[in-house]
C-alpha cells in the first residue's frame, strides 16, 4: 500500500510538472518518466518556503518545465527539446552526445577523426555505434565534449540541513545558463542581494537565449564584468568574493584556480560556497542539462524500449532548486560550508529501480507555464563601477 501511494504521488507530481508533454516522440503519446524528480523538486521548494517564512512560494515541479513555456520547445524523442543533444546507440548500449556550443562541431570531428562539416550527426552516429560507451566517455573528457553512456551514478547528492534566512546577505554569482542562475534567482526572491559576475571574454551564453526567460532569472540583480587576466581586476575579483556571504559558481576547480579563487578557503572563513558541476568537483567531465540527466540514468523508454529524453535540460532546474535549498540551510556548527553539487548525482538520487515509464493520462497533464518576469535584467557590466566603488576598489 505504501509503495502504491508513493507511486501515485510520483505520477501526479510528474503530470502537474508539465514534463510529460516534453517527453516522448513528437508523433507519439506523452510519457511519464521514471523516478521522482518532480516530487523532489516540490520537496525542495517546500523547504524554501519554510526557510523564508512563506516569502518564497514556488512549485518545484513546475519549475522543471518553465523554460519551455518561454521558448516553445517540444519533445523530440531521442533528440532533446532544445535540439542540441541526441541519444545514440553504442556498441554496448546507449549514450547521450551534446552539440550545444559553436566549438562543438570541430571537437566532434576530432572525436570521430574526420571533418564533419556543418552537420556532425551522421558521422558521430556512425562512430558511436561501433565504440563502447566507456571509450566515448574517455575521449569526450579529453576533448572537453559533453557526452557519455547512460549509466547509474552511485555518488549521493548532498542533503539540505536546518533552514536559515538569507535576507540582506550578499550573493556573488559566477554561474551561467540555468542551474546556477535559478539558484541565485531564488535567493534573490528570498531577499538576498545578487551580484552576477561575468568576464569580458565569456559572457553568460543565456544572454543569447530567450530574453524574457533571462529577465525572469536575473531581474533585480546587479552585473559586474571583470577580467581575471588583468592584475588589478583580478584583485578586485578577490575583494568582491571576500565581501560575499554566498558564492555560486559552475566551473571546474582548475578554472577557479586560474581566477585566483579558493572555494575551500572561503568556506573555512565562514562563507557558503555553492559549487555546481556536471559530475562533481573531482571530475573533469563537462555536461549540460540534457546529456547529464541522460547519462545519470534519467531517460524514458518508448514502446520499443529505446530511450528518449526527459523534459527540457531537466538536470538544470532540478539542480538549481536543490542548490537553492542547500544555500538556504545552515551548517550545524555555525561555520561555513562548501557544497559540492554534482548535477549527475542530483538526478541519480531521484531514480528508483522499481519505477518505469508509463503513458500519460493526457487529461491529468498540465502544460508548461511561465511566471511573469519582475524587474529588468542588467546589461553586462552595468554595475561594475558602483560595486567596486562600494568596496573601495579602483581599477584601470
Amino acid at each position: 500500500m505504501r509503495r502504491t501511494s508513493a507511486a501515485a504521488h510520483r505520477v501526479r507530481d510528474w503530470a502537474e510538472s508539465g514534463i510529460p508533454l516534453l517527453t516522448g516522440h513528437s508523433d507519439g503519446p506523452s510519457l511519464v518518466p521514471p523516478g521522482a524528480a518532480a516530487s523532489l523538486a516540490r520537496a525542495h521548494t517546500d523547504r524554501i518556503a519554510a526557510a523564508t517564512g512563506g516569502r518564497v512560494r514556488l512549485d518545484g515541479a513546475r519549475l522543471l518545465s518553465e523554460r519551455a513555456a518561454f521558448t516553445g520547445f517540444r519533445r523530440g524523442g531521442p533528440t532533446s527539446a532544445g535540439r542540441h543533444a541526441r541519444l545514440l546507440p553504442t556498441a554496448d548500449g546507449w549514450a547521450a552526445v551534446s552539440c550545444a556550443r559553436p566549438d562543438d562541431p570541430p571537437l566532434l570531428g576530432a572525436l570521430v577523426g574526420r571533418d564533419v562539416g556543418d552537420d556532425p550527426w551522421p558521422a558521430v552516429t556512425d562512430w558511436v555505434r561501433t565504440h563502447s560507451g566507456a571509450e566515448l566517455a574517455d575521449r569526450a573528457e579529453l576533448l572537453g565534449l559533453a557526452a557519455g553512456p547512460i549509466a547509474s551514478v552511485p555518488t549521493p547528492a548532498p542533503t539540505p540541513l536546518q533552514p536559515r534566512p538569507v535576507e540582506g546577505l550578499r550573493v556573488v554569482d559566477f554561474s551561467a545558463l540555468w542551474a546556477g542562475p535559478l539558484c541565485a534567482h531564488i535567493l534573490g526572491l528570498a531577499g538576498a542581494r545578487v551580484i552576477k559576475v561575468e568576464t569580458p571574454h565569456r559572457p553568460d551564453g543565456a544572454r543569447r537565449g530567450n530574453p524574457d526567460f533571462y529577465r525572469l532569472l536575473h531581474g533585480g540583480h546587479e552585473s559586474v564584468v571583470l577580467d581575471p587576466d588583468v592584475p588589478d581586476q583580478r584583485r578586485a575579483l578577490g575583494a568582491l568574493v571576500a565581501s560575499a556571504d554566498i558564492v555560486i559558481e559552475a566551473s571546474r576547480p582548475r578554472a577557479l584556480a586560474a581566477f585566483g579563487l579558493d572555494a575551500q578557503r572561503f568556506a573555512d572563513t565562514g562563507g557558503t560556497w555553492i559549487s555546481i558541476t556536471a559530475h562533481g568537483r573531482a571530475s573533469n567531465r563537462i555536461g549540460f542539462g540534457d546529456d547529464v540527466a541522460a547519462t545519470a540514468g534519467l531517460v524514458a523508454h518508448d514502446a520499443e524500449g529505446a530511450p528518449v529524453f526527459v523534459g527540457d535540460a531537466i538536470a538544470d532546474p532540478l539542480t538549481g532548486v536543490t542548490a537553492a535549498a542547500l544555500a538556504l540551510s545552515a551548517p550545524p556548527d555555525g561555520g561555513g560550508q562548501l557544497w559540492d553539487v554534482a548535477m549527475a548525482s542530483v538526478v541519480a538520487g531521484t531514480l528508483d529501480p522499481y519505477s518505469r515509464t508509463t503513458v500519460a493520462d493526457e487529461s491529468t497533464v498540465v502544460p508548461p507555464s511561465r511566471r511573469d518576469p519582475a524587474g529588468t535584467a542588467p546589461d553586462s557590466g552595468r554595475d561594475t563601477a558602483a560595486v567596486l566603488a562600494e568596496l573601495g576598489v579602483r581599477i584601470r
